[in-house]
């Protein structure tokens, strides 16, 4: 049981911290290129961050359902800001 809420803070933290740091990128004013530095020295400890909150759920498969559908709703909220042109 453990293992697998310590793999759902590992990958599914990993694409969380991804989108969120790709979310934040966008948002910011100006080019999108500017935020790739600060990006990257955030992104460590999000991930982090979401590997630790993973331990808090009380099953590898609550950790899992609620880690993975976080990082596919901002993996979607990407698309949909690329897909409705809002972002470049």
């Amino acid at each position: 049981m453990m293992w697998s809420r310590a793999s759902a803070g590992l990958v599914a933290g990993f694409f969380l911290a991804a989108a969120l740091v790709g979310l934040v990128g966008w948002a910011l004013p100006g080019p999108w290129q500017s935020t790739i530095v600060p990006g990257l020295v955030v992104f460590f400890p999000l991930w982090i961050g979401a590997a630790g909150v993973a331990f808090g759920f009380s099953s590898g498969r609550r950790a899992w359902g609620w880690l993975g559908g976080l990082a596919l709703v901002g993996f979607g909220a990407l698309w949909a800001l690329r897909a409705l042109g809002w972002v470049q």
